[in-house]
């Protein structure tokens, strides 16, 4: 039943050299944002909702870069099959190009009328202020985090994501080291607030390009040409939009989805205690799910490149395994995170955050959810993500992954919430509906063979 597992010599050791570097990345930069969080929350109330209320339009920039960078290294990996560096240099130049262009404009507003772009998404003069302080200096980061993550993204699809944590894990230890120092005034430094935050965050992504740049002129293995950077032809520009467009508009309309469920909730009675364990247990959940990115990663740059190399009569068995791994370890998240949620949080951690006796009810809830939901969500981040993005299915990934979510989801949350009035824990339900969807649709799609797909020829 499971001969498929048995997979040729050195497989799993493959397996674990690409994954981990990937989970060790995210990790970091997933448990050090949490302490930027927290330094800026030391501050009060209004320089968090401002640091909050500026990473809105922020946010969207980030969901793009990374729809870019997963786009590219759909391309990337099956070029990388094929040992074509001219056409992966072309790849690198149309992602460059369109990262660049579209962090710029968002930078560019930012920094000449941040206040009235800012007034958009928030009413309270004192934290939209605050918010333009944030603002103004955090765009220019994104420029250079854009230009950052492509490369970064190029390495990893060519089986080198050790680049990638060395160059987040630097970065990272800089932007919290600068947070304590700016924020605060420490070691002689003023204290320069939420404005500091920003200025510390634009002097680590500008270490990040350093240490890119540093790398470009000394390393031998890759390559880049100027000339193909700067004009990678139309082509490829076309074969890019194509693609990658298409994996662009799936991380942009999940991430829309997913943030009416916090405005649902916030529409609930006692939401303030909801929004709040709302916000616990999403940091809980941003921790876990490096491990499912990291074999979803690792099943893309593995499926891609043996695609790319013509070796395709055993990448419907290497799908099933990925999967079968990323089930297994969402069994042993689910175990972890219901022990944690029923018996260490409730004494050890809802404290620290001064939750509310309701308050930590409602997260301890979210999170065994969550838990209980932890090996569909890994099987069907690694397929979605890994195997039929990775195996050149993207159009019915894209399907896959963002019909559930607004065609179930959404509507049975807006059901539950807003016309029953039900208790959260039967909206909180959506996730599951999503996700139990996604994975009936998932192994259909899976189980036809119809995703291997070669998105390289011409």
């Amino acid at each position: 039943m499971l001969a498929y597992m048995k997979q040729k010599p050195g497989f799993y050791r493959q397996v674990v050299a690409l994954a981990t570097p990937i989970v060790l990345q995210n990790l970091i930069t997933s448990m050090l944002g949490m302490a930027d969080t927290f330094m800026v929350g030391m501050l009060g109330e209004a320089p968090m909702a401002a640091v909050t209320l500026a990473n809105i339009p922020l946010f969207v920039v980030q969901l793009f870069i990374f729809g870019v960078q997963s786009g590219s290294s759909v391309l990337i990996s099956q070029y990388w099959g094929k040992q074509d560096m001219e056409s992966i240099n072309r790849v690198m130049g149309v992602a460059i190009w369109v990262v660049l262009l579209v962090s710029s404009v968002f930078a560019g507003v930012l920094l000449i009328c941040p206040v009235q772009f800012l007034s958009l998404f928030g009413n309270q003069a004192e934290v939209v202020e605050l918010a333009a302080q944030y603002g103004s200096i955090a765009g220019i980061s994104y420029v250079l985090n854009a230009f950052t993550m492509m490369y970064v993204a190029a390495y990893r699809s060519m089986e080198r994501p050790q680049l990638g944590m060395y160059i987040l894990a630097a970065s990272m230890t800089v932007n919290t080291f600068l947070n304590w120092v700016f924020i605060f005034g420490n070691l002689g430094a003023p204290a320069l607030g939420v404005r500091g935050a920003a200025l510390a965050t634009l002097i680590a992504r500008s270490v990040e390009v350093t240490i890119v740049v540093t790398h470009m002129a000394r390393n031998r293995f890759f390559r880049l040409k100027g000339g193909l950077l700067l004009k990678p032809g139309t082509s490829m520009v076309r074969r890019f939009l194509r693609y990658g467009g298409l994996v662009v508009c799936n991380e942009t309309m999940w991430g829309l989805g997913t943030s009416i469920f916090p405005t649902i909730m916030g529409h609930m009675e006692g939401s303030t205690e909801i929004l709040a364990a709302y916000t616990l247990a999403g940091n809980v959940e941003k921790i876990c799910t490096v491990f499912s990115f990291g074999l979803a990663s690792t099943a893309a740059i593995i499926i891609g490149r043996e695609i790319g190399a013509g070796r395709t009569a055993h990448i419907k068995n290497v799908g099933l395994a990925m999967n079968t791994l990323a089930v297994l370890c969402g069994g042993i998240l689910c175990a972890l995170l219901v022990f944690f949620a029923q018996e260490v949080a409730p004494i050890w951690v809802f404290p620290l955050f001064k939750l509310s006796p309701g308050a930590s009810s409602v997260a301890a809830m979210m999170i065994t959810v969550m838990g209980v939901l932890m090996p569909l969500r890994n099987f069907n981040s690694v397929n979605i993500i890994g195997v039929l993005r990775g195996g050149g299915d993207v159009r019915v990934a894209t399907l896959i992954d963002v019909s559930p979510l607004w065609v179930c989801a959404i509507p049975y949350a807006v059901l539950c919430g807003v016309v029953l009035r039900t208790s959260v824990f039967w909206v909180y339900l959506a996730f599951g509906v999503e996700q139990v969807v996604k994975f009936s649709l998932g192994v259909w799609r899976l189980r036809s063979g119809k995703w291997v797909r070669d998105l390289t020829r011409g």
